[in-house]
């Protein structure tokens, strides 16, 4: 088992769970992060810790979509391992669904 981001994470960005991963499998797109599932160890710290409820462990039906996004872009975008301020309207973005079409594949700043 591993955990994915799905896309309740793009437009918001919070980076709660990447404080909380002991194993730094978080990274940073210009506006989501995702989780290289071959680096997460399954520990679950992350799923509680987003506010966007953006993390899901992948036994759940809707996972198998967002398992292939996460390690496409855990290969190409750079890896992210402290905290940093959520985007701009993100608490108001984090109620917002469907947001596949808000999606970047442009790579973040990482840490």
């Amino acid at each position: 088992m591993t955990y994915v981001v799905t896309d309740a994470c793009i437009k918001c960005k919070y980076t709660d769970c990447v404080e909380v991963c002991p194993v730094d499998c978080f990274y940073e797109g210009e506006n989501m992060l995702v989780i290289h599932p071959d680096e997460c160890i399954d520990c679950g710290v992350c799923e509680p810790e987003c506010p966007a409820e953006a993390i899901i462990p992948d036994t759940e039906g809707e996972a198998d979509k967002w398992l292939d996004l996460n390690t496409k872009y855990s290969l190409a975008w750079p890896n992210i391992t402290q905290k940093l301020d959520p985007m701009p309207d993100a608490d108001k973005f984090a109620e917002e669904k469907d947001k596949l079409k808000h999606f970047s594949e442009k790579p973040g700043e990482g840490s």
